[in-house]
């Protein structure tokens, strides 16, 4: 199974959608917990890294601003 590269204020995708229809979060903390925040409600998420890696599907929009494929 590949690694997931991620870093800070990369716009990734969840596998299930926030409760307000939005499925795409931004990282805006990193360390041993990691917190996102929805972009279409602004609500903020902490969760422990090794959920995280479980429930993030893949990286849309990473910081630098370029499109990953």
């Amino acid at each position: 199974m590949e690694k997931k590269v991620y870093q800070l204020h990369d716009i990734v995708m969840m596998k299930k959608p926030h409760p307000c229809g939005v499925n795409e979060m931004e990282i805006i903390r990193m360390g041993m917990d990691i917190r996102i925040k929805c972009t279409g409600c602004k609500h903020s998420i902490l969760m422990p890294r090794s959920e995280f890696e479980k429930k993030m599907k893949k990286v849309l929009r990473t910081a630098a601003g370029s499109e990953e494929a």
